[in-house]
């Protein structure tokens, strides 16, 4: 049977012996594949501690174009995958499990986002970074959650806007930089569940922390947070910070990093509305596992490929940010 067949389940569905070491054999394959593993701050510990890079998902995919490494594994979600492709052509990309997507990227299809695009013809078109290939290619200017208001800012007074594919990330900009824009009505499923009354209940149990926020989060949580950022951005403001205790509204994930940086604070993850559990975690992150990572990587499947025109338009809107981050000194 084909390598290809097996792939039945957005995964190499294989046979392991249960006794393989998967951190051992992965640290093996980097070598014998020259191969590098990025690891988004959204995965488990595990995945992230057997990572050559750990980070945001275009930094992530920066570093690996900086690398000599032919293959370049992404432990992420599929519009990160692309975009690792989208800079680094030449490399390998694989994803161990296709099937993690990404809500927000999902809540934005091209086919409508094309006719929504059309009835504003007049408009500089800026989206998330966290969009499939082919938004992009309909896009003007791409922007990172630590950038957005930056680029936003740069546009003249007089353009009109279209912000996608996130309300909340869009609403917030647009409150910082005073700038109207027309939101395209899609939401992250982790950062639109945080429950603002059980957020202020732990405050309330633990008043000496402070509330630190994506700001993909929904507008209420983020007014009664002190910070406000991207993952990396929190991560760096809980290092830099002379608090001691902090409730997290972004995906559980970033919290193993967070302790491992500093020890000797304490991190309490802000809980969604409707769960017993007292954390938030995104299920499409959560299906990469160290058995995926390490099937991936034997097997070199499954392989991100892209249409070569798709992966040239898709590359202009990271590109012309990049060169407005690069003037502006980000």
């Amino acid at each position: 049977m084909d390598k290809q067949d097996l792939v039945t389940k957005g995964f190499l569905d294989v046979e392991i012996d249960s006794k393989v070491d998967f951190v051992s054999e992965i640290n093996k394959l980097k070598k014998e594949k020259n191969a590098i593993v990025l690891a988004h701050f959204y995965q488990t510990g595990d995945i992230q501690d057997v990572a050559d890079f750990i980070g945001d998902s275009l930094a992530l995919s920066q570093k690996a174009a900086e690398t000599d490494a032919d293959m370049i594994v992404f432990a992420g979600v599929h519009f990160m995958a692309e975009t690792a492709k989208m800079l680094s052509p030449q490399k390998k990309v694989l994803l161990p499990d296709l099937l993690a997507g990404c809500s927000l990227a999902d809540s934005c299809p091209a086919s409508d986002f094309a006719e929504f695009v059309a009835k504003h013809p007049d408009h500089t078109v800026v989206t998330y970074i966290n969009t499939t290939a082919a938004i992009k290619a309909l896009t003007d200017i791409t922007c990172t959650s630590s950038n957005a208001r930056e680029i936003i800012e740069n546009l003249p007074l007089e353009t009109k806007i279209i912000f996608a594919p996130d309300r909340n990330l869009g609403n917030y900009i647009s409150g910082v930089t005073g700038r109207e824009m027309v939101l395209w009505d899609g939401a992250c499923h982790v950062h639109q569940e945080f429950s603002l009354e059980r957020i202020l209940a732990l405050k309330k149990e633990h008043p000496d922390s402070k509330i630190l926020a994506h700001p993909e989060c929904r507008k209420a949580v983020l007014l009664v947070s002190d910070f406000v950022g991207s993952t990396s951005a929190i991560l760096n403001f809980s290092k830099k910070d002379d608090g001691k205790k902090y409730i997290v509204a972004t995906e559980s994930g970033i919290l193993h990093q967070m302790t491992k940086d500093s020890p000797e604070k304490i991190f309490i993850p802000a809980p969604p509305e409707d769960s017993t559990c007292g954390c938030n975690d995104c299920n499409y992150m959560k299906l990469n596992t160290l058995k995926k990572l390490y099937v991936c990587m034997k097997y070199e499947l499954p392989e991100i490929v892209m249409d070569e025109d798709l992966r040239k338009k898709a590359l202009r809107p990271i590109q012309r940010m990049l060169d407005i981050s690069a003037k502006l000194g980000l």
